[in-house]
């Protein structure tokens, strides 16, 4: 399971992780640990659920469209009154 799920992060079989954020090469060690036991817990982490899909419920749709229509009113009024 484990394996699986870092697959992308393997090359030929072993992680690599590097740190050169700092000018120590001990501190540059140490942070590339804690990136490598964040991998791990990330992969051991249980998968999120899936998101259901909903649709918008009606008042929505309906404050989205006054919404809509309410900025096209705007423009209208923004343009130059046709001559004729």
């Amino acid at each position: 399971m484990l394996v699986t799920r870092l697959a992308p992060r393997l090359i030929a079989g072993v992680i690599t992780v590097t740190a050169s954020e700092r000018r120590s090469q001990l501190r540059n060690r140490e942070i590339a640990l804690a990136k490598l036991s964040d991998l791990v817990a990330g992969a051991l982490a249980p998968e999120a659920a899936q998101r259901r899909a909903t649709k918008p419920t009606r008042g929505s749709n309906r404050r989205r469209l006054a919404a809509k229509e309410q900025r096209a009113a705007t423009k209208r009024q923004r343009k130059r009154p046709s001559a004729e």
